[in-house]
């Protein structure tokens, strides 16, 4: 038996058992630790605990660690920067995607440009505070807004070229003007691609906490923010068992939306592939 056709038996064996160290262990580790008592805890290992006490540490969190708060926090932040982001975003990729010529090919790279150059922190704080928006929810909302608006125009240009033309022709001889076609014609057909990129601003959003610090840190309480201030507390210094398990009540929402959108992401990063 050659060696290609080795490898190609053993690959998916593989690949299950990379995902199994890469994945499974750190979520192992993070169950058993919030599953453990405090002196058990205090260092963690990959060993079960002696008692099971999961559901009693992530109550514990739940009442004494503000989570409904930062939830609420994490929630009115969260939502409107990636409808905002989808929205104006998918509408310059569509533009983007239907315009040729050397002027086009530079607004796209200059609107993909946010993807390798970092923003400035200092001066994006500097800026709303200039604006009166440091320290508020609408400030946040555009600063996540204009750092993954460049994430949107990526995926959404590559998927909008799949899409044929005659499809927004037959629109406009119907009489649709722009913002119908892209309502009525573009945008539905976008929904793989939009679940893609939602999941993953959301991810990006939802965890971040460096820009959530400098910009609303103190005034609005996030899950990521409310998660350090918590693990820095001196009730929860060195309780592993209850940071682990707020680990797990603040990733619970990203998993169910994981789990609900799977398939359209799965179809959404395959479509984007094929230009």
């Amino acid at each position: 038996m050659s060696d290609s056709r080795i490898w190609t038996r053993i690959q998916p064996v593989v690949t299950i058992l990379l995902v199994a160290v890469v994945i499974g262990i750190p979520l192992w580790l993070v169950v058993v630790t919030a599953g453990k008592s405090r002196g058990e805890a205090l260092t963690p290992d990959l060993t079960p605990p002696s008692d099971w006490r999961l559901l009693e540490n992530l109550g514990t969190v739940w009442t004494e660690g503000r989570i409904p708060a930062a939830f609420v926090g994490s929630v009115l932040v969260v939502a409107p920067a990636v409808v905002g982001v989808l929205v104006l975003g998918s509408m310059a990729a569509w533009i983007l995607a239907r315009r040729s010529g050397r002027t086009a090919a530079v607004l796209y790279a200059v609107g993909i440009s946010g993807i390798v150059l970092p923003p400035a922190v200092v001066t994006l704080v500097l800026l709303l505070r200039q604006l009166g928006l440091a320290g508020t929810a609408t400030g946040m909302i555009g600063v996540y807004m204009g750092i993954y608006l460049s994430t949107v125009i990526f995926f959404v240009t590559g998927f909008v070229r799949t899409i044929p033309p005659s499809l927004e022709e037959a629109a406009q001889i119907d009489g649709a003007g722009p913002v119908r076609v892209f309502l009525r014609v573009v945008l539905p057909l976008l929904r793989p691609v939009l679940a893609t990129a939602t999941i993953l601003i959301c991810l990006y959003v939802w965890n971040d906490v460096f820009y959530a610090f400098f910009v609303v840190g103190g005034r609005l309480d996030t899950l990521p923010l409310n998660l350090f201030r918590v693990a820095s507390a001196g009730l929860y210094l060195n309780n592993w068992h209850l940071i682990f398990a707020y680990v797990i009540m603040m990733s619970l929402p990203l998993i169910v939306v994981f789990a609900v959108a799977q398939r359209k992401i799965i179809s959404g990063i395959t479509s984007g592939a094929v230009k």
